[in-house]
């Protein structure tokens, strides 16, 4: 019994150093920062011209993101909402009279009554309604890498942050395409002006389980619970 009470005391402490351990997030390959490319060699003779591929100076140019492996800022302002409304009601009523019917020229009685006499009255009717709004919100800036530049000049970006915090953790990842147009003097942009914006935001931890179901709720919310 002792050993028993042994064994039941570790893995009780195991379970609380479980949960008390700080959730890490990994970070995501698909938004790693972009190398740029290398330096040409040194010694490469040029072709005799004054310029040199890899060398050119930004005398007169802002500081911004326009070749790859450069940063910029992305501005997130982002604020969607959503809603819908549907009613419908409908109504039918229906009345049919056979009269009295006769047989042989006159009507089919029994104690005095006309058995054959019959009416049918109907009626159906049915209201329904529903409604539905989301609204979403999401403020703040991450600093991203220019991972590719376009035919056209523009730039792809893509980058992400990770916050650990307490018992928890958070991450805003961001993906898209810049115009180097809509960059600002500061080397910020706007999220608005990300083309094919991919912006993703979650976390994992204590914070986040808390505010999840169960399996055992999740299990007789899904389709697979008959009742």
């Amino acid at each position: 019994m002792a050993s028993i009470k042994r064994l039941l005391l570790i893995v009780a402490c195991l379970a609380l150093s479980a949960c008390s351990t700080v959730t890490k997030i990994m970070p995501d390959p698909d938004y790693a920062i972009a190398e740029p490319p290398p330096p040409p060699a040194p010694g490469v003779i040029s072709n005799g011209a004054i310029y040199s591929a890899g060398t050119g100076l930004s005398l007169f140019e802002d500081r911004t993101a326009l070749r790859v492996g450069d940063i910029l800022t992305v501005m997130l302002s982002e604020s969607t909402a959503a809603s819908t409304t549907a009613s419908t009601s409908t109504q039918k009523n229906d009345s049919t009279d056979l009269g009295i019917p006769t047989v042989f020229g006159g009507p089919v009685t029994y104690n005095g009554r006309n058995v054959l006499q019959n009416s049918v009255d109907a009626e159906r009717a049915f209201t329904g309604s529903g409604d539905s709004s989301q609204s979403n919100s999401l403020r703040g800036e991450i600093t991203v890498t220019v991972s590719r530049v376009l035919a056209n000049g523009n730039l792809a970006v893509r980058g992400e942050k990770i916050i650990g915090i307490n018992q928890g953790a958070e991450f805003v990842r961001i993906k898209g395409v810049v115009r180097p147009q809509d960059v600002t003097p500061d080397n910020t942009v706007l999220s608005s002006k990300v083309a094919n914006a991919q912006i993703y935001y979650g976390g994992d931890g204590a914070l986040a389980e808390a505010n999840s179901k169960g399996w055992l709720a999740r299990f007789f919310n899904s389709e697979f619970w008959p009742f």
